[in-house]
């Protein structure tokens, strides 16, 4: 299991967005739709779920744990599986039956050691997600680009989607249409 230090700003302008960062010396890495399978793992408790996500390059399977908002307050424990809809298929032998499936489009970029990402998800206003190895990682490069801690949330997407007035978990699908 691994913690997650991420953190995101809400509402940005993407080209403004994605300028600032080249302008500080990030580089920018690709930009991809993602899809993903979201499974309960206890109905009703929406801090851990499963996610089998597809990110263009990558599938991942994943647990994913709340404990709180901070930037680390998440944890993950993943493992890299070949083939989305056969591993969506032997989750549905052992009875997990997906709750949603999700769409998002995703700009990566690096900047120093911390990854950057412009996420675009159907419904709600683009954010920027940032994502070190460390607290002090994330604030350090949240700086560089001229945001203050009181600009960053570690909320998760459900509650980013709560803040627009959305239950993302009553969405059996979240599509670009």
């Amino acid at each position: 299991m691994t913690i997650e230090y991420e953190a995101k700003v809400l509402g940005i302008d993407p080209p403004a967005t994605e300028a600032l960062i080249l302008r500080h010396g990030g580089e920018k890495l690709g930009d991809r739709l993602q899809r993903r399978y979201v499974y309960d793992i206890e109905p009703g408790d929406q801090s851990r779920w499963v996610r089998l996500r597809d990110t263009g390059d990558v599938i991942t399977l994943a647990v994913k744990e709340i404990r709180s908002d901070a930037i680390d307050g998440t944890s993950e424990t993943e493992v890299t599986v070949d083939d989305f809809e056969k591993t969506n298929a032997l989750l549905n032998k052992l009875g997990y039956r997906p709750k949603s499936y999700q769409e998002n489009r995703r700009v990566s970029f690096r900047l120093g050691h911390a990854r950057l990402e412009i996420d675009h998800w159907p419904l709600i206003p683009p954010y920027l997600e940032i994502e070190a190895d460390s607290v002090a990682g994330v604030k350090e490069a949240a700086t560089v680009l001229g945001y203050d801690e009181a600009d960053l949330t570690g909320e998760n997407t459900v509650q980013v989607y709560a803040r627009y007035g959305i239950d993302l978990g009553a969405l059996a699908e979240v599509r670009f249409e």
